[in-house]
C-alpha cells in the first residue's frame, strides 16, 4: 500500500488514464476547458498542472485509475495536453481485475451509474476518459455548487447524488432548451426540506 504520509507524484498519459465512473457533465468540461486554455494564454499551464494532481489508484497490469478530477482530465485530453501529474493514493496492483473493482466500489472509489441515474455492471465503465458520456444533471451539479445552492461537502460523490436528486425533479428536455431556467428552478429545490438530507445542503432552518 501506499504510504498517504509520502504521495508518489508522477506524469501519466492522459490518455492511458481509467475512469472510475461512466459520465461526466460536458458543460463542466468546457468550463474546464477554458480555463486550461486562459492558463495556455498566460504561459502557466506547467504551474496550473501542478496545482491540480488527479488522485489514482493503481489497478491491474499497473493501470492507473482515477478516482477524483475526471472532468479535468477530459477537458486536458480535449485540450490536446499529453501528459499529468498523478498521485497514486492506493497501490492495489496485485489484485486480480474482479476483486480490485469490489474494493474500489466498497471503498467509494468507484461511481457506475449511467446518464440516466441507473446502476450499471462494472463493464460499462469505459476504458478511457474520452469514451465517458455526458449527464447533464452532473452539470447543473455543478453549477448549482458554485451558486451556493450547496457546499462543498466530503460525502464521495456529493455532486451525483445532487445531480440524482435534480434528475427526478426537473425535466431532462426542459435542461436542454433552457438551461439558465432550470438552474433557477435548481435553486428554489436546493433550499427546500426535500433536500435536506443532501450533503452540504445549506437551507433554511428554524434553530
Amino acid at each position: 500500500m501506499i504510504d498517504p504520509r509520502e504521495p508518489f507524484v508522477t506524469p501519466m498519459p492522459v490518455a492511458d488514464l481509467r475512469p472510475t465512473q461512466i459520465t461526466v457533465g460536458m458543460r463542466e468540461v468546457a468550463l474546464k476547458r477554458q480555463m486550461i486554455r486562459e492558463q495556455d494564454a498566460q504561459k502557466k499551464t506547467g504551474a496550473f498542472l501542478g496545482r491540480h494532481m488527479v488522485p489514482v489508484v493503481l489497478g491491474p497490469k499497473n493501470r492507473n485509475y482515477v478516482t477524483d478530477h475526471h472532468h479535468l482530465a477530459r477537458a486536458l485530453l480535449e485540450e490536446g495536453v499529453k501528459d499529468v501529474l498523478v498521485t497514486v493514493i492506493s497501490d492495489l496492483s496485485a489484485l486480480d481485475k474482479d476483486a480490485f473493482l469490489f474494493v474500489l466500489d466498497n471503498r467509494g472509489w468507484m461511481h457506475p451509474f449511467d446518464e440516466n441515474g441507473r446502476r450499471r455492471d462494472y463493464s460499462a465503465i469505459p476504458k478511457t476518459i474520452g469514451e465517458l458520456i455526458d449527464d447533464p444533471y452532473r452539470s447543473m451539479a455543478g453549477e448549482l455548487r458554485r451558486q451556493g445552492g450547496f457546499a462543498k461537502d466530503t460525502t464521495p460523490f456529493s455532486e451525483f447524488i445532487w445531480a440524482d436528486f435534480l434528475r427526478r425533479r426537473i425535466d431532462r428536455n426542459a435542461v436542454a432548451k433552457n438551461f439558465d431556467k432550470a438552474m433557477k428552478e435548481a435553486l428554489t429545490l436546493a433550499k427546500g426540506k426535500d433536500a435536506d438530507y443532501l450533503p452540504g445542503w445549506c437551507g433554511p432552518t428554524s434553530d
